[in-house]
């Protein structure tokens, strides 16, 4: 399992993609299967873990990510933060070189296209989640250098990005029942949970409470490159009141909050591939109300588990129908279809094609 490297595994805060690679790991090895974990220094798990950084990116110490790159006369050397690139390929070189000697049956990587090099120079197939990488069309000269490589997808939506590729097979992101337990009484507000960034929606989900006369609570983080876009179009309507942020948090700071939630909203108008947002809500027992947009058509049982819509007046409708829906279909949809038992089968059944076939 070669896992990104942004942050331990699993996180402690964000880190979506550590936490995928972090939940097929656990449920591989309750299947049974001999799993080597390659990760960033501070992982653990059940699997046996090869740390090849010293810190994860995120967490290395904050001194020497500041440091300024600047010519030191004492030793002769341009000396300046750590490059996570050089440390990405470290990364990818301890599982290849490894892999190469025959110690494995099957290489997964989370890695973006960054692994996908090394796919035809080692003796055992090389498969890899998209996780939404995709959507990087500068990245599609190399993805389409290998598209005959194996590629597993988060969603049937998600192949839509890049249809060219090697598609083997397509396994729905799966989480921890147990860390969203189920609740059935809710409150009134509505949340949003994601990037605050146009294509997530978040100034349509201002918009969609105010139509309905919501409370409307927001969590997440704050790009760089969308700082504007934040003091344009969300920051001017957070008063407290009626539309209240609360930071960037963890998924286990976000449960309650999804717990007591009337609904949640999301406003997507991107190929959204499989985020654990909306599975963590439906786990909750909270419906969706969202568009059209990437898998939440293949999420939401719309009428049941929540509301399809096409526009801000719509959804605003449909906070006024919100019950008519049971929390309790909200569970069974992610106990069926999005738990991490059911993900485990499904890289498990990949693995075995794929090895077969070899």
């Amino acid at each position: 399992m070669l896992a990104p490297i942004s942050w331990p595994i699993p996180p402690a805060g964000y880190g979506p993609w550590e936490q995928v690679a972090c939940n097929i790991t656990e449920g591989l090895v309750a299947l049974g299967h001999e799993v080597t974990l390659f990760a960033a220094a501070g992982s653990r798990s059940t699997a046996t873990v090869v740390e090849t950084t010293p810190y994860a990116m995120g967490t290395w110490p904050e001194a020497e990510r500041n440091r300024r790159t600047a010519y030191d006369p004492t030793s002769g050397l341009l000396e300046g933060p750590p490059d996570s690139r050089v440390w990405e390929q470290l990364h990818i070189a301890t599982v290849m070189q490894r892999a190469a000697a025959g110690e494995f049956e099957i290489v997964h990587s989370h890695l973006h296209v960054h692994a996908l090099v090394f796919g035809r120079l080692i003796p055992c197939p090389l498969v890899s989640t998209l996780h939404g990488a995709a959507w990087v069309r500068p990245a599609h000269p190399i993805f389409l250098a290998y598209k005959d490589l194996p590629f597993v997808s988060l969603s049937y939506a998600e192949r839509q990005l890049l249809p060219e590729l090697n598609y083997v097979g397509n396994v729905y992101n799966g989480i921890r029942l147990e860390d969203f337990p189920f609740e059935a009484d809710k409150d009134d507000y509505l949340l949003f949970a994601g990037r605050l960034s146009p294509e997530k929606g978040p100034a349509e989900a201002i918009e969609v409470a105010r139509k309905a006369g919501r409370r409307l609570l927001i969590a997440g983080m704050i790009e760089p490159q969308y700082k504007e876009y934040y003091e344009t179009k969300v920051s001017p309507h957070i008063d407290g009141q009626q539309v209240e942020y609360l930071g960037l948090l963890s998924q286990r700071d976000l449960a309650p909050y999804y717990r007591k939630a009337a609904a949640v909203l999301f406003m997507i108008s991107w190929c959204e591939p499989c985020s654990m947002v909306g599975i963590e809500t439906q786990a909750s027992g909270t419906p969706i109300i969202g568009t059209r947009f990437g898998y939440l058509p293949e999420l939401i049982r719309d009428g049941e588990t929540g509301f399809l819509v096409d526009t801000t007046d719509e959804a605003a409708a449909a906070v006024d129908r919100l019950g008519d829906l049971s929390p309790a279909a909200c569970r069974k949809n992610v106990e069926e279809r999005f738990s991490v038992p059911v993900m485990a089968r499904g890289y498990d059944a990949v693995y075995r094609s794929l090895v077969q076939a070899v």
